[in-house]
């Protein structure tokens, strides 16, 4: 089953660019890797079989920041079209680690006598 995965990466430079495709055209079952989008953040490969997973395991080792935007089914000229059915894959949300609360505090309170014994030995 031939795809196209769309990963936006966080790329600020040309080299970012190259190396990004580099990555990209290393993995199994690539056939075209191309850069698209708005400010070309997206990198767009078009493979058979390739692992959508492992391959943005790839680019976040390098880039820190790489989203799966979307996996699409390519058809081939020749075969009819069907309503395309886009996958879009959701961000995992952020948790936030807090740190637990801290321990209450006890306070003692020194009690004397009023009535002091009157032999210091005892």
């Amino acid at each position: 089953m031939k795809q196209k995965i769309v990963i936006k990466v966080q790329m600020d430079g040309e080299k970012c660019r190259s190396k990004a495709m580099k990555i990209a055209a290393v993995a199994q079952g690539v056939s075209s890797v191309s850069i698209e989008g708005k400010d070309n953040d997206e990198v767009v490969v078009v493979g058979n079989e390739v692992d959508s997973v492992c391959l943005a395991k790839m680019l976040r080792k390098k880039f820190r920041h790489a989203t799966i935007v979307s996996v699409q089914e390519v058809k081939a000229d020749g075969a009819k079209e069907d309503p395309q059915k886009e996958t879009i894959i959701d961000p995992l949300p952020c948790y936030y680690n807090y740190s637990p609360a801290p321990n209450p505090v006890c306070y003692g309170k020194v009690v004397y006598d009023p009535n002091p014994p009157g032999c210091s030995i005892m």
